[in-house]
């Protein structure tokens, strides 16, 4: 299993690689830190004429790559790479097609609160053409150890499933607790909504006892707030904990697109949260096999 990992000289490409870290020691990867070497710099006549600023460029790449692979733990597998492409997003996405990596590790924008996210441009663009699963580290990410805890969104729109059995397959890879989750945004008086979202998660929760193995410890909750972010400032995170949601309903098969609900818990999230395409599924040995998207389901409160 590989994991590709989006990396700049940046407080936010250390986010990353903390993140990438503590996911490769909770399932057994490696890392490949990505570099990307645009392919179009213009020289400038700040450097010396006798040396290209492409082969400076090259140079200085080369060497935060190196302080990048010198903080990675020695129990982690990890090679560096220096990759020419147009964008970082495309660069990155390239990548993983050329190492077969299962899942692509980048950090949130630069902007937001401490622990919150602000998504950048190359998170963005990858949040709306991957086809595998983008894990996005908060702002101030510090922590390399293994992951605690495996939060899965579980909804009843198209793709729902795809989510279920990729956290559960995490959960499982280690015996990690797994949490089952719907999120309302309702008034409290609406009953019949909550009752149903509950009726929901008893019956994922079952299916992921069958596809854990018994090797999780599986429970479900259902988390209700005025709105979507008020649902989530409701919850109770472990430090070590990631969050697992689905892409849109409206991507295309096999690619991401970040929706509306996936956007509003991203705002309010204090930790990991890793978006999973439509009709992806990983499995515990990291092979991926790509399924057929569900049929429509009725809508009713969940998230994707």
């Amino acid at each position: 299993m590989r994991y590709v990992v989006g990396y700049a000289a940046t407080e936010r490409g250390r986010d990353a690689l903390n993140l990438a870290c503590a996911l490769a020691r909770s399932q057994g990867a490696s890392l490949d830190l990505v570099m990307i070497d645009p392919e179009q710099s213009p020289y400038t006549a700040v450097y010396p004429p006798d040396r290209s600023y492409a082969t400076l460029l090259a140079e200085q790449l080369g060497s935060w790559l190196d302080e990048a692979l010198a903080m990675v733990p020695e129990d982690i597998e990890a090679r560096g790479h220096i990759r020419g492409a147009d964008s970082d997003a495309r660069g990155l996405i390239d990548a993983a097609d050329e190492f077969g990596a299962g899942l692509i590790v980048v950090g949130a924008g630069s902007n937001g609160l401490f622990k919150r996210y602000t998504v950048g441009s190359v998170a963005n663009a990858l949040l709306h053409a991957a086809h595998v699963p983008v894990a996005l580290a908060p702002r101030g990410y510090s922590r390399t150890e293994p992951v605690t805890r495996v939060t899965c969104a579980v909804g009843e729109r198209r793709g729902a499933e795809d989510v279920l059995e990729v956290g559960a397959a995490s959960a499982a890879q280690r015996g990690l607790p797994l949490r089952l989750l719907s999120l309302l945004a309702l008034d409290s008086t609406e009953s019949a909504a909550l009752d149903e979202a509950r009726t929901h998660v008893a019956d994922r929760v079952a299916k992921a006892q069958v596809l854990t193995h018994g090797r999780s410890e599986v429970t479900g909750a259902v988390a209700q707030g005025r709105t979507i972010e008020n649902a989530v400032d409701n919850l109770d995170f472990d430090d070590g904990e990631i969050f697992i949601i689905g892409s849109s309903r409206l991507a295309l098969h096999n690619q991401l697109f970040l929706g509306t609900t996936a956007s509003k818990v991203l705002r309010s999230l204090p930790v990991p949260m890793v978006v999973v395409p439509r009709g992806y599924t990983g499995t515990p040995d990291g092979t991926v096999a790509a399924t057929q998207p569900a049929a429509p389901a009725p809508q009713s409160g969940e998230p994707q």
